[in-house]
């Protein structure tokens, strides 16, 4: 019998190579030695590889695909919160760490949308990878001899540099007095008085930057974090007109963090906005409970700090929390860079709003019971 192959409509073609496509990166993913967990915008499981399950230590299970996060993830609350912000925030976390408290594993994990081809969003994925296996811990290990010795010597600079700026100071200050009647030099050595404030204050970011976080935990009131810090920041940079708003009911609950630290964060985010606003617009401090996605989710609170100024170009939005990376003429760029150390300090995130023209909200979410011991 002799056989004929009829050649394929293009259409049939397409679909069979798409069908074979998808299988192909279908094994691409399941293969991977990175674990990779896909949801949809409701929630839904659409994906979990083995290496995903194994570190996860989650027994593979055909009937995993369709289910909520939260309920496969149900040990892992911070996996969860992750997922959870994956539709709300603007900047999602890329190549960052966190330790899997079940097991203790380090996992180092990146965030990302899934979008159409016409950029809409119709799912989030989870790329992760076991950071405690032999050869990464020993790389780890290495790199932070290597940053531990960098903190020491840039302390160590920093502390140096800081007495003779206060001399600088103190002289200029005297020398000043001195010369009352000649207004050219009178305008010079305030010129160098200034400087050498200035000079110092970088200094003073640079040491707090680089010391290793030491919180003092205890009940605290978020509110009263907020009201301590609104005259801290007014010292620092004089509000105009600017007009600052507190939304905070009374009836929070309590959030255990270091109220000295905290007050930090809410001083340097709101000097941020009054320079950015320059004496007009407003500013507004809001927080609420932030409902949890499952019964055994700790409760957290959410704090947003929002101004109705110019913005932040899309482009540079990504580095906002560099250390060092700084838009302003005289400016350290570790302000933000303080604020996101202390946040991960309390096992907390920070996420930014903004746009040319549309105004900057900071949103930093903080878990309402005991953040884990980790090292930072």
């Amino acid at each position: 019998m002799k056989f004929t192959t009829a050649k394929a409509p293009p259409l049939k073609r397409g679909l069979m190579a798409t069908a074979a496509d998808d299988r192909f990166f279908r094994n691409i993913v399941t293969n991977m030695r990175n674990g990779v967990l896909a949801i949809d915008r409701e929630g839904r499981v659409v994906m979990i590889n083995e290496e995903a399950c194994r570190i996860l230590e989650i027994a593979p299970d055909a009937e995993d695909s369709g289910r909520h996060f939260s309920e496969l993830l149900r040990h892992h609350h911070d996996v969860v919160r992750i997922l959870a912000g994956a539709f709300e925030m603007s900047t999602l976390p890329n190549r960052a760490e966190m330790r899997l408290k079940p097991s203790g594993k380090v996992i180092g994990y990146t965030l990302s949308l899934v979008r159409d081809e016409r950029l809409r969003v119709h799912g989030a994925a989870l790329f992760f990878k076991d950071l405690t296996l032999v050869e990464q811990a020993e790389e780890r290990e290495r790199l932070r001899d290597r940053l531990a010795a960098l903190g020491e010597m840039a302390a160590t600079i920093a502390h140096e540099v800081k007495n003779p700026l206060a001399s600088i100071e103190v002289m200029a200050g005297l020398v000043r007095r001195q010369v009352a009647e000649r207004d050219d030099l009178r305008g010079m050595l305030s010129d160098i008085i200034s400087e050498a404030k200035m000079a110092n204050a970088i200094v003073v970011e640079v040491l707090e930057f680089v010391r290793p976080i030491r919180l003092q935990m205890d009940r605290t009131s978020l509110l009263k974090v907020v009201e301590d810090a609104i005259p801290l920041a007014e010292r620092k940079i004089a509000r105009g007109e600017t007009r600052i708003a507190v939304a905070i009911p009374e009836g929070l609950p309590a959030i255990h963090g270091d109220h000295h630290q905290l007050c930090q964060v809410v001083t340097n985010l709101l000097i941020n906005a009054l320079e950015a606003l320059g004496g007009q617009g407003a500013v507004r401090i809001s927080a609420r409970m932030k409902a949890a996605e499952m019964e055994e989710q700790p409760p957290e609170v959410e704090l947003v700090i929002e101004d109705d100024g110019p913005g932040i170009p899309a482009e540079i939005t990504d580095r906002v929390f560099n250390p060092f990376f700084t838009t302003k003429p005289q400016g350290s760029g570790l302000g933000l860079a303080i604020v996101r150390k202390i946040v991960d300090g309390h096992d907390g995130r920070i996420d930014v709003t903004t746009g040319a023209g549309r105004g900057t909200a900071f949103k930093v979410t903080l878990p309402v019971g005991l953040p884990g011991q980790l090292g930072f």
